[in-house]
């Protein structure tokens, strides 16, 4: 019998992960000054047990000013370099799957609160920092307007991607994923609704992504695996669509990335945005179709047969995995039992497997995987 295509290991750049699905970077807002904390390692850590062929470590801020919020990882320093070494290999004394790491820049969205002190723009007394964007518009109503960088300041950055992606390398990770979707930098660069700019990077929208594109594939070594989340729509009248992201994944994919996460949103207030199971799938099956390059996707994806159907139906080569990761941890494990796959448990917990624990049958009647 054919395995079901959620455990089939699928090859990536230089690099195989044992099945498809993925950990979504999840960003955790508890670092100190970029480098990860004590929460990290129990976070990650327990990630690394969950089966899934890939684990990403949460958006990473190339700069300091990069970064979402005074709590957001970075990997713009020594520190944050030794920081993330120590979770990355503890990691590794886990699972054999591949770890990755996204690195992003927060643009017009930074210099904010952690979500659960209300994620608003940070008050003059709580160390704010001046945000950036391509053009000086604000996110929203009471949002600072950024600074609408100059052509100096973006060679800049395209510097310190490039160095971030160094880092990465000597902390330990197998991949490293460009983070153009969610609003922030690279996709503000990207949608006529963010950049407004009169020069080369407003008359070609793709310009400064495609740059930061290059110098990451010229960083980072082929024989491990490089990735981009993009979006597959604004979902505001005049903003990106589909037919854009499919442009720019071919772009990648000449680049020599080896995949892409489409995702979608979140780069306005004013977005319309129809949240239901796999709403972003349709946008990944037309990236996927017309860009010719493996694809992941994620977004109300929280049934294995659901996550089986989208494979099976090739609208995507991989699964990702966040809320639902949170929620169950036991998510693979308990998806590999439903579709009699046979998964190993870390050994420490071995005893918990169907095989040995006749308690499975009444903690998951009728095989259900969450």
């Amino acid at each position: 019998m054919q395995p079901p295509e959620l455990f089939k290991p699928i090859q990536v750049g230089g690099i195989t992960l044992p099945n498809r699905i993925a950990v979504s970077p999840m960003c955790q807002y508890s670092a100190d000054d970029g480098s990860m904390s004590d929460w990290h390692l129990m976070h990650l850590g327990n990630l690394a047990c969950s089966g899934a062929g890939l684990v990403m470590v949460e958006a990473t801020g190339v700069t300091r000013e990069g970064r979402i919020s005074h709590g957001c990882t970075g990997l713009y320093g020594e520190r944050n370099e030794a920081a993330m070494k120590r979770v990355v290999d503890a990691c590794r004394r886990i699972t054999r799957s591949p770890i990755g790491v996204q690195l992003a820049h927060s643009g017009r969205k930074g210099s904010v609160h952690v979500p659960w002190e209300g994620g608003k723009p940070l008050a003059a007394h709580e160390s704010p920092w001046q945000t950036v964007a391509p053009s000086a518009i604000a996110y929203g109503e009471n949002w600072p307007l950024p600074h609408s960088l100059t052509e100096s300041e973006i060679r800049s950055l395209v510097d310190s991607f490039a160095g971030a992606a160094k880092r990465a390398l000597a902390a330990g990770f197998d991949l490293v994923e460009l983070h153009a979707a969610h609003g922030y930098l690279m996709h503000e660069f990207l949608s006529p609704l963010s950049n407004r700019r009169t020069d080369a990077y407003g008359a070609e929208r793709m310009k400064f992504p495609l740059e930061v594109a290059r110098a990451l594939r010229d960083a980072w070594p082929k024989e491990r695996a490089l990735a981009a989340r993009i979006s597959g729509s604004d979902w505001a009248e005049g903003g990106l669509e589909p037919d854009a992201a499919a442009v720019f994944a071919k772009h990648l994919k000449a680049i020599g990335f080896d995949f892409v996460c489409v995702s979608s949103a979140a780069l306005v207030p004013q977005q319309k945005m129809k949240v239901e199971p796999g709403y972003n799938v349709p946008f990944a099956a037309r990236v996927r179709k017309e860009a010719g390059i493996i694809t992941r996707v994620g977004g109300m994806i929280a049934d294995p047969l659901q996550a089986e159907k989208i494979l099976q139906s090739g609208a995507a080569d991989m699964i990702c995995l966040a809320r639902a990761l949170l929620d169950n941890p036991r998510w693979v494990w308990h998806a590999a039992e439903r579709f009699g796959v046979k998964l190993d448990y870390p050994p420490q917990y071995a005893r918990s497997h169907p095989s040995l624990w006749p308690g499975s049958k009444l903690a998951r009647p009728q095989g259900a995987a969450a």
